[in-house]
């Protein structure tokens, strides 16, 4: 392989390595002047990731990141935003039948090789996505925070 395809392909695998790797920090550098505005206690709750009614986008974004999905909500009230937060895992399948292992076996008593079959079996996992955190925002705060209970 070409080394420069090869460089080019490291530097993309990095740079997306970086961009999934978001943290509080990062986001407060992305937003100082609206994190600069906020007073102490609702500093530190952002730091520590929670939110809190009556918080703005911005604020929800700094505390928690850019949402998985983001939904319009119509109710008698009118017209808000739901942001969804998503948590992302694999649940075990249990033992799958995969195929065949060939093994080559030399028979020194016949001097000859014998071939035989060995079922192979693997641990299977299927992704899984269960809805972490829906936070409602009527008229650009917070109304409504649901949360799953472990």
């Amino acid at each position: 392989m070409n080394t420069r395809i090869l460089l080019a392909l490291v530097a993309a695998a990095g740079a997306l390595f970086t961009l999934g790797c978001q943290n509080v920090d990062s986001r407060i550098k992305q937003k100082p002047e609206v994190f600069a505005n906020l007073d102490a206690a609702t500093q530190e709750k952002i730091r520590q990731g929670t939110i809190d009614l009556g918080y703005t986008e911005d604020m929800v974004y700094l505390a928690l990141g850019a949402p998985d999905s983001k939904r319009d909500v119509r109710s008698a009230s009118g017209l808000s935003t739901a942001w969804v937060y998503n948590t992302y895992f694999e649940r075990y399948d249990g033992t799958r039948f995969m195929g065949y292992q060939r093994r080559v076996l030399f028979d020194p008593a016949t001097n000859n090789y014998r071939v035989t079959f060995l079922p192979v079996y693997a641990d299977s996992y299927r992704p899984e996505v269960e809805e972490r955190i829906r936070v409602l925002f009527e008229n650009g705060k917070v109304s409504v925070i649901e949360q799953a209970k472990n």
